[in-house]
């Protein structure tokens, strides 16, 4: 099976198929690479597609100990995977977990971002949610070891924003569930802890969003409730952003709703390709409401 290194020596596992520009897919915490197969049937008509698992969720590595884990790890991550496929820049999608290291690569290494997608991101981003957000990582982190995999991760696969998912599609909900409880349990306590419960908030990175130079566009459902504030904080602060929010989707889109989510991504890799994508004009943030002074 294909691995890459990452800087510290996990082996990363990813797939590819297609040929042309490359798209880097960064999954979700609840996903893996397989995750992505909806896409990579789509865009590997015309790009090149790489998805791979991260640290934490086989058949990449899964380090034992905590501190192998972290949002600057989940980050370079990607340019690891980059370098090694010799791939010099890329459009990279992210969602959630994902999302997260896809906004961090793109204010950290702004050279290497063809474009970025945002999707589904903010979970615990909120100041005022941020203790009880850390509570529940925490949580779930000790529910997967005490509890194991094939129990806890079925339980967290019908969450408050999981739900839209299973009853969209309850076939696809059902694959979805099962590959989450093939993971690693002490892959996904590890992560939870290293990773989702004490990453910044996207609130403390307001000045580094508004560094961004690639060509963003930020995606949510629209009962995907931790994620609305802040993709409009997102739209607000980087200059090169759009906003798309799906309508009665939850915290999956590009599996609940591949069509809306492939054409919505299409529709902006094409005018990033076509070298039409704006930055924002400075006059359509003057503070006036009216503008008529």
């Amino acid at each position: 099976m294909p691995h890459v290194s990452a800087d510290d020596g996990v082996k990363l596992y990813y797939e590819e198929a297609g040929s042309g520009l490359p798209i880097v897919f960064v999954h979700e915490f609840a996903g893996d690479h397989r995750s992505w197969e909806p896409q990579l049937r789509h865009f590997a008509r015309r790009y090149r597609c790489i998805a791979y698992s991260a640290r934490g969720f086989p058949p990449s590595d899964v380090p034992e100990d905590p501190t192998m884990y972290g949002q600057d790890r989940a980050r370079d991550d990607i340019r690891a995977v980059m370098d090694a496929l010799g791939l010099d820049t890329a459009h990279v999608v992210g969602l959630s977990m994902g999302g997260f290291a896809t906004l961090h690569f793109g204010f950290s290494y702004p050279e290497r971002a063809r474009s970025l997608v945002i999707a589904g991101c903010g979970y615990g981003a909120e100041p005022a949610k941020r203790e009880q957000f850390a509570r529940e990582a925490d949580a779930a982190a000790q529910r997967f070891l005490d509890l194991g995999m094939e129990e806890a991760g079925a339980a967290y696969a019908v969450g408050p924003t999981r739900v839209q998912f299973q009853n969209a599609d309850p076939r696809g909900w059902a694959e979805f569930r099962d590959q989450l409880r093939e993971h690693s349990a002490l892959g996904a306590a590890n992560t939870m802890r290293g990773v989702q419960k004490v990453r910044p908030s996207l609130y403390e990175l307001v000045d580094k969003m508004r560094t961004i130079t690639a060509p963003t566009l930020v995606l949510t459902g629209d009962e995907d409730w931790p994620c609305l504030e802040p993709a409009l904080l997102m739209k607000r602060e980087i200059p090169t952003s759009a906003l798309a929010v799906i309508p009665n989707a939850g915290h999956t889109i590009n599996l609940e709703t591949p069509a809306e989510f492939n054409a919505l991504v299409a529709d902006f890799l094409h005018a990033v390709d076509a070298g039409r994508w704006p930055e924002r004009d400075p006059r359509a943030v003057s503070g006036d409401i009216l503008g008529s002074r």
